[in-house]
């Protein structure tokens, strides 16, 4: 692994909630939209919550599965807003990771329901719901040839592990290009998990909020293309911002409750790779899930790590919801179009502070901020933490060397 050479983003791809492609998702984040609606992806019969975040107006695709389609429409917009012609495309050493928590989720839910009324399923149905068919569609659909491939399935955070992913391979020296995010569709049986855990909202999530009453199911994906400096100078490119480091931990404590310590100390780790100071930090996108035990381990850690000097924490999913795998990815994309407009999003649905989470969560409007350095937190079941920084680009003679 060559230590100097930088990682930067140079093209963004959001299939979201609340807007898909980096104009729409930029102004809905700054005016605080929200995904919220009735569910209509599969019945609610017999739920007493019914609210979660679809993606609208997305045709169909029949050659793909819904979390498939959706990570090739994200992976597509983020080589358009690279700028990177099929021809260079062909040419180039390319990674694809794709994260996700459940892969081709309504498949399962199909599969699910055959078992059930006694009915064996196809040997196509289970292969359509390969979770490596997510990555493979992607390659599929920007005709890669030199390409390694990849889908991590690690939940919640899987969008930052990712990230973290085509980071190491582009400073090895593996690949030119790596196209990252990750992506998921909403289904019944992840819905039905967090609903017997309690954590459902029945109408909006209110991250930090005191009266919070936990997440919404979302659905969506975030891709981004990712690229040395070095290269992405070379030809011009659009740089967003650098990936100044990322560090991933599984501390294993609980199922599916954080731990502070492994949450910290995956925290500590970032900063430390990322080689920046706490007091560096202007924006802490948080993982922020709505729930009364997330947020208040989050915001327990952050305190410790940042000891006096923590800058405000928003949490995205006050108006994505939790869009599973896709959530991290999204959330640096959004972190990456606060840099590049120089304005906080805001966390919305905000209403009573919660003394247990005494965070300044920029509510209900955004906020104009100098911001120069992000951190993007990926905390998932398990105790999976994934923590990515990002960094502003200052260009001179000597930041392509």
């Amino acid at each position: 692994m060559n230590s100097k050479t930088r990682v930067v983003v140079t093209g963004i791809g959001p299939v979201s909630p609340i807007g898909t492609g980096k104009d729409e998702y930029a102004d809905a984040l700054i005016s605080g939209s929200s995904g919220a609606s009735e569910i209509s992806a599969f019945s609610t019969d017999g739920f007493e919550q019914t609210t979660a975040c679809e993606v609208a107006n997305l045709p169909r695709d029949p050659q793909l599965e819904r979390a498939s389609q959706f990570a090739v429409t994200a992976a597509l917009l983020a080589v358009e807003d690279a700028q990177l012609s099929s021809d260079r495309l062909s040419r180039a050493a390319t990674a694809v990771y794709v994260g996700t928590t459940d892969g081709e989720s309504q498949c399962l839910d199909a599969i699910s329901e055959r078992l059930l009324s006694e009915t064996k399923p196809s040997c196509m149905e289970a292969i359509q719901s390969f979770p490596l068919n997510l990555s493979r569609s992607v390659v599929s659909s920007l005709g890669l040839k030199d390409v390694e491939y990849m889908t991590i399935a690690t939940a919640c955070s899987a969008g930052n592990y990712a990230v973290g992913a085509g980071y190491d391979a582009i400073r090895s020296g593996d690949v030119e290009l790596a196209i990252v995010g990750g992506a998921d569709a909403l289904c019944r049986k992840t819905f039905t998990g967090f609903y017997r855990l309690g954590t459902v909202a029945p109408e909006r999530c209110q991250p930090f909020d005191l009266n919070r009453r936990g997440i919404l199911t979302a659905e969506g994906a975030g891709m981004m293309v990712l690229e040395s400096l070095e290269h992405a100078v070379a030809r011009g490119a659009h740089i967003y911002a650098e990936v100044a480091g990322y560090a991933i931990n599984c501390d294993a404590k609980h199922p599916v409750a954080p731990d502070v310590e492994g949450v910290k100390a995956c925290m500590n780790k970032a900063l430390q790779l990322a080689d920046i100071q706490a007091e560096e930090v202007d924006l802490i996108s948080a993982h922020g899930t709505g729930t009364r035990s997330n947020d208040v381990s989050e915001c327990n850690a952050l305190m410790s790590v940042f000891n006096g000097h923590l800058p405000p924490v928003i949490s995205m999913k006050s108006m994505l919801g939790h869009t599973m795998g896709a959530s991290s990815a999204l959330a640096v994309i959004g972190c990456l179009l606060a840099m590049e407009n120089q304005v906080i999003p805001p966390t919305i649905n905000f209403e009573t502070p919660d003394p247990e989470c005494p965070v300044d969560c920029v509510p209900n409007r955004a906020r104009q901020a100098r911001l120069d350095v992000v951190m993007n937190d990926g905390l998932a079941f398990g105790g999976n933490n994934a923590v990515v920084l990002l960094r502003r680009v200052k260009l001179d003679r000597q930041s392509a060397e």
